[in-house]
């Protein structure tokens, strides 16, 4: 099958291709349709099965351009989750200037309101702030016709039910709801069955899906000899690029100090850390800067990056969930990747858990020898002196042709949207899709340029008015 089978804009087209999406994945096949359709739908599916992408791109063709207030809300877990998401919808509705705004908490109130100003057509967050700003009048849900509760299963795990519950009875009660969940417990179908209206259920063979090709192994080891096992299991793997998890964000920091002194490239993210460190470090991991992250369940979520090659549980999952979410950041993509799980000898209750939980028993890995990491060591010294190859990030392609361009005049020189788009397309050799999007502030302006038009508009713009002013107009600096 093939994305132009699915009804979808020619502009949608332009940019999932641009992504680098080549056939939908099974849950797009079947959520895409039924969200154009308008109709409620309750999924139960995976990560790493393509999801997000199943609600941003009927999303983005639904939501009318000219319409100012938001008309979609997608609610997440975690921060990181809530950034992840709205860079993709941005992605995708790129070519019809579909702007996406995150909110999220420890990050400050006033910029998001300052945000929320602009033309926003598609809200993500957090429950918590997204419900702050809805109480302070902030953020005007008057035209939410869409809404989206994303891994709605973490959101019960993480105590966000009331908040949730409190956010849908402030919506209009015409719209679309879509409620995604790699589990189906008795929680999430009384949600459901609460706020939804002849919900479609979608349910994707696991079989199918996650046949990414991950390979789940175990090892019983000691906790107090978990750090020289982990030592010999990375020589002897010599994995390109890895995420360790542990349990607590003090373990996180003890074994990342660890690794460290022993010349590991590492770093690590937890709940401790502030928002803007947290994603500066994955911005960092993303771009290839170390080969280990250390991180707490906090990080098991928002991570789509696709050259993982291994995930380690140096502690077991306490929730048989949490193991599925943290082995989705490897084999994403259609590339192979390897789960390793550290089981203490007292911990046999947890893993039975995990094992009933995805259906299969995970095997017992081969023994470490001491000729194979001693032979190894060299290739495994080498690997930490060079630099790790940058990971791809979906939008490289797509952002390669984008020119973001700054001028000194906003709201309070009368200057609209349409002005920009007006003056811009006259220009010869550029069109209203040339242009991306365009966010006004009360004394400047940013409108970005696509198709790799962005010298020709700043060279002409340079010497031609906007009603009747002649701006000053440059790069703008990321």
């Amino acid at each position: 099958m093939h994305f132009k089978e699915l009804n979808l804009d020619e502009k949608i087209l332009h940019a999932i291709e641009q992504l680098g999406y080549t056939e939908p994945t099974e849950v797009q096949q079947k959520v895409v349709p039924v969200v154009l359709g308008k109709q409620d739908v309750l999924v139960k599916s995976k990560t790493g099965s393509g999801k997000t992408a199943s609600f941003a791109i009927p999303l983005c063709q639904l939501v009318d351009w000219d319409e100012n207030k938001p008309q979609a809300l997608v609610l997440t877990p975690t921060r990181e989750l809530a950034v992840q998401v709205q860079e993709d919808i941005t992605n995708i509705g790129r070519y019809k200037r579909i702007k996406g705004l995150a909110l999220y908490g420890k990050s400050p109130f006033a910029k998001q309101k300052f945000a929320l100003k602009q033309k926003t057509h598609i809200v993500v967050g957090t429950p918590g702030r997204v419900l702050d700003h809805i109480e302070k009048a902030t953020l005007d849900v008057s035209k939410v016709e869409y809404l989206v509760i994303d891994e709605a299963d973490e959101m019960l795990n993480m105590g966000f039910l009331k908040q949730v519950e409190s956010i849908i009875k402030l919506l209009p009660n015409e719209r679309t709801t879509m409620l995604f969940s790699a589990t189906l417990s008795d929680r999430i179908k009384k949600l459901s069955s609460k706020y939804m209206k002849d919900a479609i259920s979608i349910e994707i063979d696991a079989a199918e899906e996650n046949a990414p090709d991950i390979e789940h192994l175990k090892y019983v080891v000691k906790d107090d000899q978990k750090l020289a096992f982990l030592e010999k299991l990375t020589i002897e793997e010599n994995p390109d690029s890895c995420i360790i998890f542990c349990r607590t964000k003090e373990r996180v920091d003890e074994l990342v100090d660890a690794l460290d002194k022993k010349g590991y490239t590492a770093d690590k993210i937890h709940g401790g850390m502030m928002q803007e460190d947290r994603f500066e470090v994955m911005d960092d991991f993303r771009k290839g800067d170390f080969r280990y992250l250390i991180a707490t369940d906090v990080a098991a979520r928002g991570i789509d990056i696709e050259d993982i090659t291994h995930v380690v549980h140096y502690d077991v999952p306490l929730e048989r969930e949490s193991y599925v979410h943290r082995t989705g950041r490897t084999g994403r993509a259609g590339r192979s990747g390897k789960s390793i799980m550290l089981v203490t000898p007292h911990e046999d209750k947890f893993v039975n858990a995990i094992e009933n939980f995805i259906g299969f028993e995970i095997t017992t890995g081969p023994e470490l020898s001491p000729t194979a990491v001693a032979k190894n060591r060299a290739e495994f010294d080498l690997k930490m002196q060079e630099h790790p190859e940058a990971k791809k990030s979906k939008g490289d392609q797509l952002n390669a042709n984008i020119t973001k361009l700054y001028f000194n005049g906003g709201k309070k020189k009368k200057i609209r949207a349409v002005d920009f788009v007006g003056t811009i397309a006259k220009i010869e050799g550029v069109s209203a899709d040339d242009i991306g999007i365009i966010t006004i502030q009360d004394n400047v302006s940013y409108v970005e340029i696509l198709n790799g038009k962005g010298s020709l508009v700043l060279k002409t713009m340079r010497n031609t008015t906007i009603k009747g002013k002649l701006l000053k107009v440059h790069i703008a600096i990321k």
